[in-house]
Order: C-alpha cells, then sequence, then structure tokens
C-alpha cells in the first residue's frame, strides 16, 4: 500500500516537473531507484567510502546534476575535508559560510564568479542557468556539522530538496556507525580505504541477499548462514556465535563453523575468557587473553577440528532496542596467515546492523518454543510418575528413568529420608551396587576412625542405609540446597572408594532434594527444613553425557522437576499407608466375621425347618399392646423369619432361605450386651414395623423397595451399639467419633456400617437378587432411615411433619415418602413406650442403667455428665415425663393424624405419662437415700402396683 502511494505521488511531481521546465517532461527518480541509493551507504567502512557513496546518490537522486562536491567531517582534525578537490579544507566564505553559520539549505542561481564555490564546482562564466545548492548534514542531535553537500544542477524542484533531506539523515546514521567502529576497533577514522587483502569494500548485494535468506525460524540454521557470511567476508577459517542467556547468566552455543551441534555447549558468563567482553563491550583479539583463556578456546572449537588457533576477533553484538549485549561473534585464524583488521571489525558489525533482529527475534521463539516443550515435558512425565502411585518402588525407578533421560546423565541414585532414624534410604539401584562384603572391605582399608563408610549398611539386600549428615546426598538432604559438582574427585563430601569397588568413574554429580510441599511429615517421615520446607527425599544424578558437566539450565529442569516427584512421593505413600490400613480393615472385619460366625448346627436346623406360621409363636402377636420381649431368645430367630414370610417379602424378593437365616443370625450377633441397647431391643423394633403393616397397611402408602429397606433398618439400627451416646463418643474422642464425628449421626453412621459388613459377608446378603435399580435404592434407604434414628434428626423434621400430618400424605411426593419412612423408623424405636405401665417400667430401668454407667465411665475420665447420665442427681420420674410430653407424645400424636387406627398407640403413651405423674408425688414423698437414684426403682418394686394402675400387666417383661 504504501508502495503505490509513493508511486503516486511522483506521478503527479513528474508532471509538477514537466510545467516547472516549461511544459518539457523531465526524468524523475522512482522510489525504488532512491531506495537503493540511499542503501549504497549501508555499506561503506571508512569516511573515502562515504564520500563516493554520497556522490553517487546524489547524481541518482536529482536529474541535471553538472557538478558536485562532498566535504566530511575529519574527527581527528575537527576539519571538513574533500580528498581530490582543490580546495581540500572547506573555505569559510560565500554561500558556503551562510550555510554553515545558519546550519539550512542556501540555494543560488549564478552566484558571483569570486565566490569559492565556483572553484570547487568549476563554474564557468556565462553559464547563467546553472543553480548552486549549498546543502549543510547536522548529527542527529542536530547539533554537529557532519558534512556540505555542493551542488551545480539546472532548475532544482522542491521534490530534489525532500532527497537531499532523506540523504542528509542517511549521512548522520552512516556516520554514527563510523564513529562506533573507530571507538570499538581503537584506531582512526581514515580517509584512507581498507586494503582488499583486510576486509574490502562491503559488499551492498551479499548483505541484501543474506538479510533475504534469513527467513527460517530455525535458530541454529539462520546463524549458519550469519557464520558462513562473515567467514567469507573475513576470510575466517572458522566463526561461532556465543549468545547469551540474561536469565541464566550463561553462554550458550548451537553452532561451530559448519557443524550444528547435537547438544548445545552452556557455560557460566563469569567463568569463561570472554565474559569480560559482555561487560566492556569492547572487541578482543587472541593477543588479549591469557594461556587458560587460549585453552579454553581451543577446547571450545575442538568439535570442528580446527587445528591450533592462530588469530582471533571476538567482536560484542548489541541490541538495538536495549542497548545490551546478545551475542559475542568470534572469528578464527584469518587465512593467508594475516590477522583479523578493523574493517574484519567493520565487516562484523555491519552484519549485525541488519541481522541481529532477526536473530534475537529468532532466538526468542526457539526459547518459548522451547518452554513450550519443556512444558509438555513435564506433564508427560507427571503422567508418567502419577500412573504408577499404587507401588512406590516403581514409582522410585520411573523417578529415576525420567531425571535420566531429562539430564542426560548416565546415573541416577535417589534416596528417601527416615526421619525416625536420620537415615537416607535407597530402595531401588540404578546400575553397580557394592554389597555388605565390599562394603567390610573398604571400611578395613580405611580404618575404624573413617566415618564415611563406617555407617553405610546394607539391609538384606534390599535397601542402602547411611546418616543423613554424611556425604553428597547428606549434605542436601539437610540443607535443602541443590549441588552441581562439576569435578567430584576434588570435592571433598565425595568418596571415591565406591567408585573403586565397582569399577565406575564419577566425573561429575548433579544432586538435588525432593520436597514435600504437602507437609505431612507424620505421615511420610519427611525430614523439616527452615520456611516451612520438608525434604522427602534426595536425588543424585551422575556423569552428564552430551556435556563435560551439568549445566545452570539442568539445574532449573531438575528443581522443576522435583516437584512433580515431591507430589507423586507424598501421595503415593500415602496411597500405601492407606492401602495398608484398608488391609488391616480388613483382617480385623475378617476377624470380628470370625467371632461373629453363627452356629452352624442352628442354621442347619432352622434352614431345614420349615417357617411356622407367627400365630403359633404367640397368640397376641398382631395386637398393639402386644410386647415382644416375653418371647423367648430362641424363638425370636424363628419369629423374624416368620414376620419376612408373612409380610411377603421372601417370595417378593427371591430370598434365599438359607441366606435369610444366615442374615438374621448375623444381625443378633452382630448386637453387643448393653442394659438396653441389645438384640431384643432390635427384636421388639421390628416387631413394631410388622404390627404397623399388619394393622394399618403401611405397604400401601410405601413402596415395596421402602417397605423391605424398613423392615431391614429395624433389625440392623443399632447394631454394635456400646451403651454410649454420640456425645460420648465425641467428648472420649473414641475411634467411632474419628471416623464419623465430621458428619455427625456417629453411632448411626457406625450402625449402617456394620449392616453392609454383614450384608457384604459370604452367603448373608439378602438384597441379591434386587435388580440394579432397586438394590441401590435400598441400600440408600437402609442408610437414611437409620440415620434417622438419631433424634436430632427427628427433631429438625417436626415441623416438616406437622405440616404433612395437617396437609395429607401425598404418595406422589418423594419428599412424603422420605418423611414417612423416617417417621415410621422413630416410632418403632420408640415403641417401648407405648406398651403396657409394667413393661414401661422395666425400660425405664433398663435405659437408665446404662445411663448411669455412661455416668460413671464419665466421671473417671474427669468429664462431668449430664443429669440424666448422674446417678447422683438424675430424678427419674421427672427426666421419663419430660421425654414422654416433648418426644414420645408429638411423635405418635403425628402418627395417630397420619394413619387412622393408631391413635390408641398415643393413648398408650399419654396413660404412660399419667402414671410417671403419680409416681412423681410417691416419689417426692418418699426421698432416695445414699446419693443413687438407681434405688428408685427398688422402692417403686415395694410399692403396690396396682394401686397406681388399673392394667394387671404387671412385670410380665423381663428383657
Amino acid at each position: 500500500m504504501a508502495t503505490v502511494a509513493v508511486q503516486r505521488l511522483l506521478g503527479a511531481l513528474r508532471g509538477l516537473a514537466g510545467w516547472w521546465w516549461g511544459g518539457e517532461a523531465r526524468e524523475t527518480v522512482d522510489f525504488h531507484t532512491l531506495q537503493d541509493a540511499l542503501l549504497q551507504l549501508s555499506g561503506v567502512i571508512d569516511l573515502d567510502g562515504l564520500r563516493r557513496a554520497v556522490e553517487d546518490a546524489i547524481g541518482t537522486i536529482i536529474p541535471n546534476v553538472h557538478s558536485k562536491a562532498v566535504y566530511l567531517l575529519d574527527l581527528d582534525s575537527r576539519q571538513l575535508r574533500c580528498h581530490g578537490n582543490t580546495l581540500p579544507v572547506l573555505p569559510a566564505e560565500g554561500i558556503i559560510q551562510e550555510a554553515v553559520s545558519e546550519q539550512q539549505c542556501v540555494t543560488r542561481p549564478s552566484p558571483p564568479a569570486e565566490d569559492p564555490v565556483c572553484r570547487i564546482l568549476q563554474l564557468r562564466q556565462g553559464e547563467q542557468d546553472r543553480t548552486v545548492i549549498c546543502f549543510p548534514v547536522l548529527d542527529r542531535e542536530g547539533s554537529d556539522l557532519l558534512a556540505i553537500l555542493l551542488i551545480s544542477c539546472s532548475r532544482p524542484a522542491q521534490l530534489h530538496y525532500d532527497n537531499l533531506s532523506l540523504l542528509g539523515k542517511h549521512i548522520a546514521t552512516c556516520y554514527s556507525r563510523l564513529k562506533q567502529v573507530q571507538i570499538q576497533s581503537g584506531g582512526a577514522m581514515s580517509h584512507t580505504p581498507a586494503r582488499r587483502q583486510d576486509s574490502g569494500t562491503i559488499d551492498t548485494q551479499a548483505i541484501l541477499q543474506l538479510c533475504a535468506d534469513l527467513y527460517d525460524q530455525d535458530a541454529p540454521a539462520l546463524q549458519l548462514k550469519v557464520i558462513r557470511y562473515l567467514q567469507k567476508v573475513t576470510r575466517a577459517e572458522c566463526c561461532l556465535l556465543l549468545l547469551v542467556a540474561d536469565d541464566t547468566a550463561e553462554f550458550f552455543c548451537q553452532v561451530i563453523g559448519e557443524h550444528v551441534l547435537e547438544e548445545e555447549l552452556r557455560f557460566p558468563i563469569d567463568q569463561s575468557c570472554l565474559g569480560h567482553v559482555v561487560s566492556s563491550k569492547k572487541p578482543v583479539t587472541l593477543e588479549d587473553l591469557d594461556s587458560k583463556g587460549k585453552e579454553e578456546l581451543q577446547s571450545l572449537v575442538q568439535h570442528v577440528q580446527l587445528g591450533e588457533i592462530r588469530s582471533m576477533l571476538c567482536i560484542p553484538v548489541e541490541s538495538k532496542a536495549a542497548g545490551n549485549i546478545v551475542a559475542l561473534a568470534c572469528v578464527f585464524n584469518k587465512r593467508d596467515r594475516l590477522k583479523f583488521s578493523s574493517g574484519d571489525a567493520s565487516q562484523i558489525l555491519t552484519c549485525f546492523t541488519y541481522t541481529s533482529t532477526v536473530l534475537t527475534s529468532t532466538l526468542a521463539v526457539q526459547k518459548e518454543r522451547k518452554l513450550k516443550l519443556e512444558t509438555q515435558s513435564m506433564l508427560q512425565i507427571a503422567k508418567n510418575l502419577f500412573t504408577h502411585l499404587d507401588d512406590v518402588s516403581v514409582l522410585l525407578r520411573e523417578i529415576m528413568q525420567e531425571a535420566r533421560n531429562l539430564t542426560h546423565a548416565e546415573r541416577c541414585s535417589l534416596f528417601l529420608v527416615d526421619k525416625g532414624r536420620r537415615e537416607l534410604v535407597a530402595k531401588v539401584f540404578d546400575g553397580v551396587v557394592a554389597d555388605e562384603s565390599e562394603l567390610e572391605k573398604l571400611r578395613q582399608e580405611l580404618g575404624p576412625n573413617h566415618r564415611r563408610l563406617s555407617d553405610v549398611r546394607v539391609m538384606n539386600m534390599n535397601e542402602l542405609r547411611i546418616p543423613i549428615d554424611q556425604g553428597i546426598a547428606g549434605h542436601v538432604a539437610t540443607t535443602g540446597e541443590i549441588l552441581n559438582i562439576k569435578d567430584a574427585y576434588s570435592h571433598p563430601l565425595f568418596y571415591s572408594g565406591v567408585d573403586h569397588s565397582t569399577g565406575f568413574r564419577t566425573r561429575n554429580i548433579l544432586c538435588f532434594p525432593i520436597k514435600n510441599e504437602g507437609h505431612d511429615s507424620e505421615v511420610i517421615g519427611s525430614f523439616l527444613m527452615g520456611d516451612n520446607e520438608e525434604i522427602v527425599g534426595v536425588a543424585e544424578l551422575c556423569n552428564k553425557i552430551n556435556g563435560p558437566c551439568f549445566s545452570t539450565y539442568d539445574e532449573e529442569l531438575a528443581q522443576a522437576f522435583s516437584i512433580y516427584c515431591g507430589i507423586s512421593l507424598v501421595h503415593s505413600l500415602l496411597y500405601k499407608k492407606v492401602a495398608d490400613a484398608q488391609h488391616r480393615s480388613k483382617l480385623s472385619n475378617e476377624l470380628m466375621m470370625y467371632h461373629m460366625k453363627v452356629n452352624e448346627d442352628e442354621t442347619a436346623r432352622l434352614i431345614v425347618d420349615k417357617i411356622p406360621a407367627i400365630t403359633s409363636i404367640h397368640p397376641d402377636v398382631f395386637v398393639f399392646s402386644f410386647t415382644p420381649r416375653v418371647i423367648y431368645d430362641d424363638q425370636t430367630t424363628l419369629c423374624c423369619l416368620a414376620m419376612f414370610e408373612d409380610m411377603g417379602m421372601i417370595n417378593r424378593w427371591r430370598i434365599q432361605k438359607e441366606t435369610l437365616v444366615k442374615f438374621v443370625l448375623m444381625v443378633k450377633k452382630g448386637y453387643r450386651d448393653p442394659p438396653y441397647h441389645n438384640w431384643y431391643h432390635a427384636f421388639s423394633v421390628s416387631h413394631f414395623c410388622y404390627l404397623l403393616y399388619k394393622n394399618l397397611r403401611i405397604d400401601q402408602l410405601l413402596t415395596d423397595v421402602e417397605l423391605f429397606a424398613l423392615f431391614v433398618a429395624c433389625l440392623c439400627h443399632d447394631l454394635d451399639h456400646r451403651g454410649t451416646n454420640n456425645a460420648f463418643q465425641v467428648s472420649s474422642k473414641s475411634v467411632l467419633a474419628a471416623l464419623y464425628s465430621s458428619e455427625g449421626s456417629v453411632l448411626e453412621r457406625h450402625h449402617f456400617a456394620q449392616a453392609m459388613c454383614i450384608l457384604n459377608t459370604e452367603g448373608c446378603n439378602i438384597f441379591e437378587n434386587l435388580n440394579k435399580r432397586d438394590y441401590e435404592q435400598a441400600l440408600d434407604l437402609l442408610q437414611e432411615i437409620i440415620l434417622a434414628t438419631d433424634l436430632a434428626h427427628h427433631l429438625s423434621a417436626v415441623k416438616d411433619l406437622e405440616a404433612m400430618a395437617k396437609e395429607g400424605y401425598d404418595k406422589s411426593n418423594p419428599r412424603c415418602h422420605t418423611l414417612l419412612t423416617c417417621l415410621l423408623m422413630t416410632s418403632c424405636d420408640l415403641s417401648d413406650q407405648t406398651k403396657g405401665w409394667g413393661t414401661t417400667k422395666k425400660i425405664a430401668e433398663l435405659i437408665y442403667q446404662e445411663f448411669f454407667r455412661q455416668g460413671d465411665l464419665e466421671k473417671s475420665m474427669g468429664y462431668r455428665p449430664h443429669e440424666m447420665m448422674d446417678r447422683e442427681k438424675a430424678f427419674i420420674p421427672d427426666l421419663q415425663i419430660s421425654f414422654l410430653e416433648n418426644i414420645a407424645m408429638p411423635l405418635y400424636r403425628i402418627l395417630g393424624d397420619l394413619l387412622p387406627g393408631s391413635e390408641c398407640v398415643f393413648q398408650a403413651v399419654k396413660a404412660n405419662r399419667d402414671t410417671w405423674m403419680q409416681v412423681r408425688e410417691t416419689a417426692k414423698r418418699k426421698p432416695i437415700t445414699h446419693g443413687n437414684s438407681f434405688d428408685f426403682f427398688k422402692m417403686l418394686d415395694e410399692d403396690d402396683d396396682n394401686s397406681l394402675v388399673n392394667n394387671g400387666e404387671g412385670g410380665k417383661a423381663n428383657h
């Protein structure tokens, strides 16, 4: 677009020029011709070449030039000079003086003959159509006069003045470059052209072609082209570029001569003989280096078999944008045994004037591409490591392999920290490891006082242990610092005895710590450092394969790699701990199930015998007032089977009789023997559920799966109850609290877990024939219903239950199903309060016996028990009345509202409340002595129950 605009402008100017010269068409300068003329200035290497280039440019950009002269500033004499002219030093007279003093262009048609400009331009009398232009050129700051351009031409146009202004700017730029060359080369800026054998005139076309060829996105390929160009123009046998990595303060070299290195060479700038060039920004030659520096350069060029270095020139390449040194261009061995000159330095500087930006940009792209590849590589490494978390040994081998591949190391050793013993442990070995006999031999050679090997132990040939404060690995483990040892044998911490034993030769070592940022030292046994850092292991890499030693770049890779190592190691060790805990838990469960093993004779008998009709067990089994605790223990299992049969669950769910028998017997075996929360409680709760089914037809309100889960939950809801409540589990920090306290309902969650344990026992899963959907729903319901036995859960749902009782039960609403099942479960759980006074009194005695045992235990632990648990403070009648009025009666009132026909249950509870109120009055007249509230029941037994109640149930319940 810009080119088209310029061409259009030039066309318009051609018309203007034709009008200026009386309608005669004149040849004007097109854009490309102007560009080529100005570009010639970029190739000059001295003032004489600059003068010739400017004269050629004037003749090109201004048509009909008759004569011209170019005066340039000589820096030594500070004079404007033009070699070869009749007046070599610019005279300060006439229009020249006017242009110099005003520092602006002066134009004179036919100047007077006495003006010195006529002599300079060789103007003759009578040439009245000639116009003289005196054009001053100032430096880029506009302060110093650099040149005067004197031109004789015919009728110059404005376009020509514009071209002269553009030429002046290029002269100032070129002058600045030549001045910089003079400063860097330490020589004078001469008007005399350099000899051809030193450098020759810069070939503009060649450098333009070089710039055109620098299209590679591959930095080594681009460098190779630049190096070939420099070798040609400086006539050097070899050339290389030492690129500067500012972030790591290193030189790195990718190409030497015609040879692209497979692995780039890297070495610290401050340790190189050419390091001072970066700070001084001045070139150096071979003569400026000492013998050690010459040896360093000789080893650097050994990759191309250059032979002995006879001459060398090193030029710093400066960034145009930032002004810092981005590379050092080094040329070696000038052909024909000549030395490199300032002309060669100028050639190199000119080359990088046009190529350094391309080079630095390509290196930046390469760096980003390399960073991307490193990131992808690290992600792949993370994937490889994290897929082996289940086996620490395999993971350690994988870490060692990845560490070798990443840094190109010959071998790798990996040690884990044993904080308890303050030792480093190697469980997986890479390469040759000395056995115990070899270590003992070395100990004898070293003597008893040598500690470096005396404490090394091989344990069962499966692991090697060394003290954490010894050796290179020990130093890294205790300090947390990375060690990059370039010469292992010269390092004081290195012990060469193992090399002598194994035959392995250690040249260099990179040892880095593996840290745990998760900070769980108790789990993994890590070694605590400062600043909340923990060392979990140490990796030790030996012998860089593709370089003389490990570089700073290798250190950075190792540090990044160690993060993934730490994460994977910590999680692998945690995984192993969890797996071990699961195995121990499985063994404990197996042991528990072994001791819960049911009687085989009883199992066989129940399987063979036909399940009897439930009425044959007791004729009043359908009545709400019936107390199931009157059924003998050996008949309770048979009664459970009969209830399953009578409710149609065996046929509906295709339950194998053997499975059902084993399940019921295992559940019975799963209950402990506290005074109240024992098997008889579970049996009574299940029986009340059966009563609800028989008398209130709850199967018409619930689905088959819900009814099945409800009945099973009644059997299992207090499995393995310890006779203490949830608050005690939490305050005593029991194992159950540790497992379940964060979720709440500690005991209820344990009861469900025990139920699942029984269901998962071989031959006990009564849900086994359910389809997948029913099976999942049954387990979810089982958990939900058992958790609902927590009274805290019930109390939180009371308002919703009352609302449902008021609005009516909606069978299509899942929320109503959930509320109803929870209500039924709580009603079954508290059903002992719905029986006659004799049963209620006996149950209260069992409950407070259990409560007071917990209170005594809390006192022994230094806790203050709740009043109802404290036998010295509890007033049982008040506690019972409060429980019935605040918990039981509201519960059964809601049940009566929802299920017509259950009003008798509420009335039974109310009658018991009234009886307790009468008992309270009696108890107040006969206060308890000796501070034991449990003696209240002895007093109650001594009273005539018939005087308190009219039902004759007395003390039927003995369980």
